[in-house]
Formats: C-alpha cells, structure tokens, sequence
C-alpha cells in the first residue's frame, strides 16, 4: 500500500513539474514575446520564399547556412532595437520590416514572372517598367497572400508588445555588432574554399557563388532573403570594380571606330524571314557523321553548306557552355584573366543572337536536357535575350532520367509545341536553339545512356562487351534519331521550306577514357584534333563545301549575314565565314593558330604544316593578339552597356 502511495505521489510530482515548466514557459514566452512575433514576422518572408522556389535546386531550404545568415540579420536587428530608447526601436523596426516586407514582394513577383530574383542592376530601367506595375501585381499567388497576412499580424504584434527602453546602451550594441561580424566571417569562411582555377564546375562551388554573385537564383538559395538584399546593395553599388583604364577605354573606342559599317556579299539576306533551328551536338566528332552511325545526320551534310574545316575548340571550364557563349554572343571565355563563360550573366549583350532576331519579330527559346541551374542556363540565357530556357529534368515528368535521350526533346509534347512555335500562331517566326545530351559520357553497358538504350538481352548476355567506342556510336544514334525526328516535324507541320537548321559540335569527344582510340580519324598530338562538324541546311540551298578554316565565333556573324542583320562587323570577335575577304583562322588556348596551311606555336614557330614569311607569321599573330585583347576587355568592362550609355546620352 505504501508503495502505491508513493507512487502516486511521485506521478503528481511529475504533473506539477509539467505545469511548472508550462508556466515558466507560458512566462518566458510572455516576457519575450515581442522577440517571438519580430522572429516570425522576418523569418517567415525569408523561408517561405525559399520554399516556394525551391525548383532551383542548388540549395534546399532547410539548409543550415541560408537559414543561419538569415537568422544573423534578425537577431542583430533585435538586439539592436532592444538597446535603444523605445522610439528609435520602433522606427528601425518598421524601416527594416517595411523593407524587407517590400523586397520579399518584389522578389516574388519578379521571380513568379521572368524565374529570376531580382537585382538592384534593373533599377536603371525602372522608367520602361513603372507602367507596368499595377499589372504585376496581379502575380501575387494564393500563398504570397497567406504569407503577407500571417507577417503583418505578427509585425502589429511586435509593435503590441514592444520591450521599452528609456537608454542608448551604446557598449551592448558594440559588443553585438562585433559578435555578428565574427559570426558573418565564420559563416562566409564555412562555405568552403573557392575555386582558383577556372574549372568547369564553378558555377556550384558555394564560395564562387557567393563572391561573385552573378547568379541571383543560386545566391538566393545560398544566403537566404536578407543576406542577398544587402549583398546585392553592396555588388550593385558599393563593390570595388576595376577602373577601366584610359589605356583599355582608348584601346575598345578605337575597335568600335567603324559602328554601323555593314559588309554585303553573294550571301548576305539569302535566308532573310526564314525559321532558324541551331543544333548543338553534345561529343558528335566528325567519325561519327556517317552512314553507319548517324544516317540522318550524314544525308543532311551532304545538302548543307558544309564548312570542312571546323573548329569547337576547348577554352577555359565549361566546353559545352563556353560553345553556347560563343555562338549567341561571339565572344568566347577570357584569355588573360580566370573567369568561366556563366560569370558573365549580367553584362550587356544587346548584339546576341537572340537579341537581334527578337528585334526583327521573332520568338527564340532554347532547349535542353538539364535544369536551368545547370551552368546557371537560366540565368545566362535570360541574359542572352531568350523568351526562355527549357530544361526536360524541370518539367518534373520523367523517371529514370528518361530525360537523357534526345529523342524526348521531340516526343515532349509541350517541348515539341515551344520548339516549333506552334503555340504562337500571330508571331510565328522562331529561332530554336536545342542543345544535345546523349553522346554525353559514360560510355559503358552498366551506366548512363548506353545501358538506357540496351535491350535486356544485351544487358543480361555476359559475351556481350561494349567497348566505350560502341557505346559511343550507340549513344550517337540516339541523337541521330532525334534529328530524324527533327526533320519529320518540319515536314509535318509545313515548316520544312522555310527554316534553316545549324548543325555544329560543342567539342571534339575528348570524353573518351583514351585519346588513342580517335587515332585513326584525326590529328591527336595537336590543337588541331579540335576538327569537328559545322554546317547549314536548307531546303533551298545548293550542296558546296567551305575549306577556309572556322571556329564557333564564326557561326554568329555567318548567320547574321544570311540573315540579313549583319550591321554591326567590328562588334564581335569572329567573322562572316562566307564574305570573300575572310581568310580563315582559329586560335586556342595555348595561342597556338592555325589558318588552313599551316599550325603556328605562340612564338611563331611552325609546327605542322607550310613555312610562311616573317611578315605574314607576325601580321597572324598580331591580329590573334588584337582580338584576344578585344574579346578580354569588351567582357571585362561590359563594354556593351558603356557603347550603350554613350548612345543614349548623344541622343
């Protein structure tokens, strides 16, 4: 009985500590209540953005870094109002909120709208915009409502609640302000090491995004909503850049001397209204183009505009996005300084592909495999001046990666509808730019594409052995199929006499594991075993082969051409491949050159090929060292929006 007793006496024990720690808790929570309604009604705008964009897919939400930067700002702003008098607390708290409260709209709606959060940078167009504001507020949706609602009720309680202070307690807020900047360097310094050398794989380093800050998206995720305001402030405005020299300002007034200066030739307007689809072949070498493996492909090069002597050359990180950059805006990676070619999301770019075909009435999107993130594609292609980025992983509709095989870039159908631009009957002009993945590595029977396209027989038969270079002719197909696909479509749908379609490679298939087994197609010991496909169909077009030597900064202003929107020569690096005066080169990037006769070393020597005059080695390399120079500084200085400040300004 005893027992009993006791241990009843010891349950109620427990109770009555239970209802002690509820009211001390209820307590603590009424004592502090103020700093619970202020948490919630920041941090709510903070996370729910997050949330609710979590589509980008480089940070999660719950992540402790975006969250801890976050929290860092709230608890200074607390600290700091709970160590001034009552009135300036007040004050600084409803100008952070009002802030923050104004920009988590802002971000929102911009993001709801163009997928991109916005930067401080478009303030300066604000004008061409204001017309349209009422109009984006209808872009605020169902859960940015719930939001607003449930932070202003907690920021009216905040002010409810206020802790009064009578004292400026100036050594508290000292104290707090160097904890938080030591806690900002701790965080900053935990997102690891950046990346030094210009690797391809920058673009997902945390501390490369971090410093650079050129991908609002990704630096969204990373730092979360109050940490990317004030960093954006700062890139925007308070950032040290550069001084653009006299010297490099003098050097790029005097390239841009002949603005305007328009070159005509037999081919200039040949294509002038027609449709534009651009292929880039991901890892198709120029050993695969045949009848055996790529039968589409092959027919089609004997119809085109064939340019035999073809360069993608690899320069810098990134070869399949450092292609893309120099076909839509014919400037390439820098040579004398390290920064990939997706760092350079924010410079102007009016003279890109996309840009100028916009400008004439067309509808340009591209086209992908992979998720915007990727490369920061996104990003960059809205930079660009594409209506859009569309990536298959996005569309969140394909199992075990399906979106690997070329052939759905077609079968899609809401791809196949965007590619052909059949959703755009009153504007129905379109350039399509649609980027390859299946000849992408691995190479192997057990992973990546080849096993996808395997029969289970194959797979099962243990006689049955693959090599990396079956793979790859396998993984060719497929992507050869697509382009049958491709061409099925023009017919159907009444396209195919007036659309011209590009082909060209991103590289040379330099991801096989042995350089070796390409021995037998081309030069292996040089640049020069950057050779690949470049070449142009259409229905009308007469079958002839190009011999001058090209590069992917030739495909731009080739096209512009046959296009007729050719006006501007001297604005890029490359040149008109069909314009008699052109002599043909390609240079890399080791400085090599090599001009169709000869592959020169960076000290002028020939390596391969016919001797030259002095005169004619030095004139070569002179030029290739005026272009470089161009390419690097016209990126550096965002030359572009310079040119089209002083534009405006005289007029």
């Amino acid at each position: 009985m005893k027992k009993k007793f006791n241990k009843i006496k010891n349950q109620l024990k427990k109770i009555k500590n239970i209802k002690l720690k509820i009211k001390n808790l209820g307590n603590y929570l009424l004592k502090y209540k103020m700093d619970f309604f202020l948490i919630i009604s920041l941090y709510i705008l903070d996370i729910s953005t997050r949330v609710a964009t979590n589509s980008i897919d480089f940070i999660p939400f719950y992540d402790a870094i975006p969250n801890l930067f976050s929290f860092l700002w709230i608890f200074l702003l607390l600290f700091i109002i709970k160590n001034v008098k009552n009135i300036y607390g007040r004050l600084i708290y409803g100008l952070v909120y009002g802030f923050s409260f104004i920009m988590f709209l802002v971000h929102n709606i911009y993001y709801h709208i163009f997928k991109i959060f916005f930067d401080f940078s478009v303030l300066s167009a604000t004008s061409e915009g204001s017309s349209y504001f009422l109009d984006t507020l209808k872009n605020i949706t169902p859960w940015m409502y719930i939001v607003m609602i449930i932070s202003l009720i907690c920021m009216i309680l905040t002010y409810k609640n206020f802790t009064r202070s009578r004292k400026n307690n100036y050594k508290r807020i000292a104290v707090v302000c160097l904890i938080f900047i030591i806690s900002h360097f701790l965080l900053v310094f935990s997102l690891g090491k950046e990346t030094t050398e210009l690797e391809w794989s920058a673009w997902r380093n945390k501390r490369h995004v971090y410093n650079s800050f050129n991908d609002n998206n990704k630096s969204m995720e990373l730092v979360g909503l109050f940490e990317y305001n004030i960093r954006n402030i700062y890139v925007n405005y308070f950032r040290k850049i550069e001084d653009n020299n006299d010297e490099s300002l003098a050097f790029l007034e005097n390239e841009f001397l002949d603005d305007g200066v328009k070159h005509l030739n037999e081919y200039t307007g040949l294509f002038e209204g027609k449709n534009l689809i651009l292929v880039q072949l991901e890892s198709i070498d120029n050993f695969l183009t045949n009848e055996e493996v790529m039968p589409n492909l092959a027919n089609l090069k004997k119809q085109s505009l064939n340019f035999k002597n073809h360069f993608s050359f690899v320069n810098g990180g990134g070869s399949t996005f450092n292609s893309e950059f120099m076909v839509n805006v014919g400037y390439q990676t820098p040579y004398t300084y390290n920064q990939n070619a997706y760092t350079f999301s924010k410079n102007n770019f009016d003279y890109s592909l996309p840009n100028l075909f916009k400008s004439v009435g067309y509808t340009v999107n591209a086209f992908h495999m992979n998720s915007g993130e990727y490369y920061s594609r996104a990003v960059n292609y809205k930079n660009f001046g594409y209506n859009s980025y569309n990536g298959l992983k996005d569309l969140g509709t394909y199992s075990d990666k399906l979106y690997y095989l070329d052939t759905n870039l077609l079968l899609d159908e809401t791809f196949n509808s965007k590619i052909f631009n059949v959703e755009n009957p009153n504007n129905p002009n379109f350039v399509s730019y649609i980027i390859t993945y299946s000849a992408h590595l691995p190479f192997s029977k057990t992973s990546g594409v080849c096993s996808m396209l395997l029969t289970e027989e194959e797979k099962k038969d243990p006689n049955f052995n693959p090599t990396e270079m079956d793979c790859l002719k396998i993984q060719a197909g497929e992507t050869d199929r697509m382009i049958g696909l491709l061409m099925d479509n023009l017919k159907e749908k009444g396209l195919y006499d007036n659309t011209v379609v590009v082909f060209f490679a991103d590289h040379y298939t330099y991801t096989l594991s042995d350089k070796n087994m390409i021995a037998p197609y081309k030069d292996i010991e040089t640049n020069l075993i950057n050779q690949t496909d470049f070449f142009i169909w259409s229905s009308d077009l007469k079958p002839r082969e190009i011999t001058k030597v090209t590069s992917q900064l030739n495909i731009l202003p080739t096209l512009l051409n046959l296009f007729n929107l050719y006006d501007h020569p001297n604005y890029y690096i490359g040149e008109d491949a069909l314009d008699p005066s052109y002599s043909g080169y390609v240079f890399f990037s080791d400085n090599t050159w090599y001009d169709g006769k000869r592959y020169v070393n960076h000290d002028g020597t020939v390596l391969k090929g016919l001797k030259a005059t002095d005169d004619y080695i030095n004139n070569m390399s002179s030029k290739i060292n005026q272009l470089i120079k161009k390419n690097d500084e016209v990126l550096k200085t965002n030359y572009f929006k310079i040119l089209k400040n002083l534009k405006t300004t005289n007029t």
